[in-house]
């Protein structure tokens, strides 16, 4: 899963700087678990120090944290969708 064509929307592209977006792809192919869900879940929260990201998926459980220096820090939720054609990364409004 999550090795096919990628691609995003009109809201995560206007809304999350573009190391973020890349930073989440390679979370999601860097992830050490059996299996991975269709669909992977990051919660992006604003630090003093830059952003706080939170990878989750259900099925399997996943979770990992991370912390980043970043500049251009953003609060959202964004999903990205694995249907087998391709994946789809998404804020959590656009679903």
């Amino acid at each position: 899963m999550f090795e096919n064509p990628k691609y995003i929307t009109r809201g995560v592209q206007s809304e999350i700087p573009d190391a973020l977006m890349l930073l989440m792809w390679q979370m999601i192919a860097a992830m050490r678990t059996a299996q991975k869900d269709y669909l992977q879940v990051f919660t992006l929260t604003k630090t003093p120090t830059g952003q706080h990201i939170v990878h989750e998926q259900e099925q399997p459980p996943y979770h990992y944290e991370l912390d980043v220096p970043c500049d251009d820090a953003v609060n959202a939720k964004v999903f990205v969708i694995d249907d087998l054609t391709h994946s789809t990364m998404l804020l959590a409004e656009e679903y």
